[in-house]
């Protein structure tokens, strides 16, 4: 019997051992997970698995031993859809009993037109619904005595890294995006809530907590009568005591985030000196058909203030190239910009219509042979830029924490590298005795496109 897929591969929870246990008593319920989609879904997976393991139930990481399946979705583009689809296909294929939940959800019948036998559908955020699913096809049966929950939950990720989810929902309006509709507005979780969370992780020996939600900036700016006007600089001030790295992901660039800048030069706390931005793009008038800010220019200049005052700051984001009525020179707005900017990891991603989202009706949509020419384009130059500005790095001397071992070497990440999207650095000499989660000291002695190589210090 296959192993279970899921998206991203390394971590599936049979390759997470320490964290999912899979040895089941006699008599336990099995229950399997495929998680698909972004670390937002992958936190909606952990806090599943963690009530079905607090209700009695094991985790298993393959088909065969399970006696029900649930399939995380993502239903953001039509292709994470296709996706989606398939994973439930192949759970239908190799179980035959498979609850839905996550995104996709939100189309139940979308979903049961292609795989009617699926015994239910559930949509984002939804745990309660999906936990009456799973009891209704498998019944629980506890043993309190014996089943025990690690103090940190059941994480899919590996013990020295965790996700840590702030907010639900968004109150963004950009017409590409359907979240605000699947996931609601933004409703954020309270401050105690999430330092009680981030304690035990700490206490449960994770180094490097990262911080997600759909727009972390606007933490809290949901709370009527706040003390704080914003609530995410008090948050990070108080996550950055606790010992652990702490990286802030899909950051909207407001004017408050200047705030946090001088909390990350601060080597003496844990908020690392890294702010993933989705930008989006440069140009003002595509920027406008997004019904994104149009302040491209105004944003070259906080990235310049944002490095006069931590000059170590890794500054990553995401753009979109082919959206409707973009045109040649356009585009090329945005290779300038991207030149200007030198922004040290970037991602893109080619313009797909969604269902239900406003960006379908526009005008002039981009054929799909442009799309792919712009996208090489767009990556070329970004692929100059990342090595560049790796090339710089030689010679310096940085902590770096350490994913896996094995018999070629330890591969690491700088605080440069969020796990999954950014680079790595390998050590292929003296890695011995090292293991995941270790802090270490290198010296860089090579580079490459994405990609560092170095030397271990004594």
């Amino acid at each position: 019997m296959p192993r279970m897929s899921q998206n991203p591969p390394d971590l599936r929870p049979d390759l997470a051992r320490a964290q999912v246990p899979d040895a089941a008593r006699p008599g336990q319920p099995r229950i399997g997970m495929v998680s698909l989609g972004c670390p937002k879904a992958l936190v909606d997976s952990e806090r599943i698995l963690t009530r079905l393991r607090a209700e009695g139930y094991a985790i298993s990481p393959d088909y065969a031993g399970a006696d029900a399946v649930i399939v995380n979705t993502c239903g953001f583009l039509d292709s994470a859809k296709a996706e989606s689809l398939d994973a439930i296909g192949e759970a239908l294929r190799e179980n035959g009993r498979v609850i839905v939940t996550g995104c996709l959800g939100a189309e139940p019948d979308y979903i049961t037109g292609a795989h009617p036998k699926v015994l239910a559908v559930t949509g984002p955020q939804q745990y309660e619904q999906v936990l009456d699913a799973v009891h209704g096809a498998v019944p629980p049966a506890p043993d309190p005595f014996i089943d025990l929950l690690p103090p940190a939950g059941i994480k899919l990720t590996p013990r020295h890294y965790s996700y840590l989810k702030i907010a639900e929902g968004c109150d963004h309006k950009c017409r590409f995006c359907i979240i605000p509709d699947m996931r609601g507005r933004l409703v954020s979780r309270p401050v105690k809530a999430v330092m009680r969370e981030a304690e035990k992780l700490v206490e449960a020996g994770v180094k490097e907590i990262l911080v997600i939600s759909q727009d972390t900036s606007a933490y809290g700016t949901d709370w009527k009568g706040r003390d704080s006007k914003f609530p995410i600089l008090d948050l990070s001030r108080e996550l950055s005591t606790l010992g652990a790295w702490i990286r802030l992901h899909y950051v909207y660039p407001y004017p408050h985030v200047r705030e946090l800048i001088p909390l990350m030069a601060d080597p003496a706390n844990g908020l690392l000196p890294y702010l993933d931005i989705p930008f989006q793009h440069a140009h003002p008038e595509v920027l406008k058909r997004m019904a994104r800010p149009a302040a491209a220019s105004r944003t070259l200049d906080e990235i310049a203030a944002w490095r006069r005052d931590c000059p170590d700051i890794t500054l990553r984001s995401t753009f979109i190239v082919g959206y409707p009525g973009e045109t040649e020179a356009e585009f090329q707005t945005l290779l300038d910009w991207l030149d200007e900017a030198q922004l040290d990891r970037v991602g893109c991603f080619r313009y797909e219509n969604v269902a239900g989202a406003r960006s379908n009706a526009l005008p002039d949509h981009v054929p799909d042979e442009v799309k792919e020419e712009r996208f090489h384009r767009f990556m070329e130059k970004a692929q100059a830029i990342s090595e560049a500005r790796l090339a710089a790095k030689v010679g310096q001397r940085m902590t770096v924490l350490v994913d896996t071992v094995d018999d070629e070497g330890a591969t690491c990440r700088t605080k440069a590298d969020a796990p999954e999207i950014d680079g790595n650095l390998y050590i292929d000499a003296g890695f011995e005795g090292l293991q995941p989660g270790d802090l270490v000291e290198v010296e860089v002695e090579e580079a490459g496109e994405y990609d560092l190589w170095g030397r271990r210090l004594a």
